[in-house]
């Protein structure tokens, strides 16, 4: 008989005691999934209309091309990710960190190329596309790996945590070293600001490999994967369509994934529009406009806050916190540029200190929610299926924001907005000679204004009205997973206790009847129910 494990590799299956230093060597790779996502939505759509030589459109096409294609693979990655023990490479390296560490040696050959200057839209689009895949590959199977460390709340809110304050870190670091190489005039500061990120990341990458593992390979886990069937490529990616509509099921996956998309859409348009705003509306330099996006530093002490209050307080209150700060930041901004005032540059840091203060907590907070919704699927169906909610979290975010890039890009066309070089246009410095700002139309200063207050306030709104109705907290998710205890050591469905019946409906929005199937029922399966 075959040995369950290969034993030259135990360590990737091991679990260990969750301290400090291994809750940071997990989240340390949050540098670069923050930071590539600050990117994205703070700097890619402004290079590429400052220093690529291409149209507010077309920046903005790039980036929704590149993030739709993307987010197809991703739908695939996770389930691939999910079942990729079956494989000799998935069983000597685990079926998540096979995918860290093919990617970091990725990242330091691709990621220097898409920070290259006046290369035309062509060139972005494919080198940004590339670099999305690798960053996918990376990103899924690691967003798993709270819930296969441990299965208690408080562990994974101290990984989930310790994550957050480090892609708290890698926002600032994303506008910081940019704006401290920019400011000594070097004509590449972006590539050398590429060329700092891809070492940065890919370290942390490797670290995690190396201080993170999977969910133990028990006798019985390793029959639960094995009784998965072999399918076709084609069948693999229908079946895995159908489970991802699964997914939504569960009403508290519904409701999360709706706080989740509608605040962090609205944080992505304000990030992305922020320094066009500070340049062309309220005329500040490029420096500063990046320096204050670095205020993000604030979201440090921010998140240990909110890392308090996530167990004292739950979501709710978090979710409440964060969005009443930033409406309030956003109808400020908005009074700032309709008077426009001598010391507007000093109320634009206030402002920005508050917001990023706010920003930090949206951004703590549903990632601190997600490792426990696969707890609620699991009473649904029986099954472990944390790539499949990671993947669908993840296609969701890379579609929405890429329509929020490629609307705040329109927008900045019908506006009127001139890019650097065209025709017409008036240089806001007589001394620069490429990539210089230029005095934008009143109606275009309007229009920036408009989208990086309004557009975020919107969103903002819908996502904290939603968040009301969000019950998965630390009491329910305790109920629940004590509830799935007793269940798989055997106890009856009979037996349920009043508590437990209530939290499972609430959860999962079906009855209790429907949960705990007979056997693990396949995910396309609706459950009985009387209504939801």
């Amino acid at each position: 008989m075959k040995p369950l494990i290969d034993k030259s590799t135990p360590r990737v299956y091991t679990a260990r005691p969750i301290t400090l230093a291994r809750s940071i060597g997990f989240g340390v790779l949050d540098l670069m999934g923050g930071g590539w996502n600050t990117i994205i939505s703070g700097l890619m759509l402004y290079f590429f209309t400052t220093y690529g030589d291409v149209s507010a459109v077309q920046a903005g096409t790039i980036l929704f091309i590149a993030r739709i294609v993307d987010a197809v693979v991703s739908l695939i990655i996770g389930p691939l990710t999910d079942n990729f023990y079956r494989t000799r490479l998935g069983k000597k390296f685990g079926r998540r960190h096979f995918f860290l560490l093919i990617g970091a040696p990725l990242l330091l050959v691709v990621f220097p190329l898409l920070w290259i200057s006046q290369q035309g839209f062509w060139y972005y689009l494919i080198v940004y596309l590339a670099v999305e895949m690798i960053m996918a590959m990376i990103l899924i199977p690691w967003e798993t790996l709270p819930t296969e460390m441990t299965d208690n709340y408080k562990l994974r809110t101290k990984l989930s945590s310790t994550r957050m304050f480090l892609s708290a870190t890698g926002t600032f670091l994303v506008f910081f070293i940019p704006a401290q190489i920019k400011a000594t005039n070097s004509p590449n500061a972006y590539l050398i600001t590429g060329l700092i990120f891809s070492v940065l990341f890919a370290g942390a990458v490797i670290t995690t490999y190396f201080t993170t593992w999977e969910r133990k390979l028990t006798p019985e886990f390793l029959a639960e994967l094995d009784a998965q069937p072999k399918v076709p490529v084609g069948k693999l990616i229908t079946d895995n369509l159908k489970d991802f509509g699964s997914t939504f099921k569960n009403s508290s996956f519904r409701k999360h994934l709706a706080i989740y998309l509608f605040s962090f859409t609205g944080k992505d348009i304000f990030a992305t529009a922020l320094t066009f705003f500070v340049v062309y509306a309220v005329h500040g330099s490029e420096s500063f406009g990046l320096t204050l996006q670095a205020l993000s530093i604030i979201g440090l002490p921010a998140t240990v806050l909110a890392a308090f209050l996530m167990i004292r307080k739950g979501p709710r209150y978090l979710f409440a916190m964060s969005y009443s700060v930033i409406i309030a930041c956003l109808l400020a901004l908005g009074a700032i540029y309709l008077i426009q005032p001598s010391s507007t540059m000093v109320l634009l840091v206030i402002v920005g200190l508050a917001y990023q203060a706010g920003r930090a907590l949206l951004e703590f907070t549903p990632w601190n929610v997600f490792p426990f919704i696969p707890d609620v699927d699991r009473i649904m169906t029986r099954q472990d299926r944390a790539g499949i909610y990671a993947a669908v979290m993840t296609f969701g975010r890379k579609s929405t924001g890429a329509v929020a890039t490629l609307l705040v890009s329109w927008f900045l066309d019908l506006g009127g907005f001139l890019k650097p070089g065209s025709a017409g246009g008036v240089q806001l410095d007589a001394s620069c000679t490429t990539s210089c700002p230029l005095v934008q139309s009143t109606g275009t200063q309007h229009v920036i204004a408009l989208v990086v207050i309004l557009g975020p306030l919107v969103l903002i709104a819908i996502a904290f009205a939603i968040s009301r109705f969000m019950y998965l907290d630390p009491q329910s998710h305790a109920v629940l997973r004590t509830e799935i205890d007793r269940l798989e050591a055997g106890g009856s469905k009979d037996d349920v206790t009043s508590e437990a019946r209530v939290v499972v409906e609430k959860l999962t929005g079906h009855p209790y009847e429907s949960a705990w199937p007979e056997d693990a029922i396949s995910p396309t399966v609706t459950p009985v129910s009387n209504g939801s």
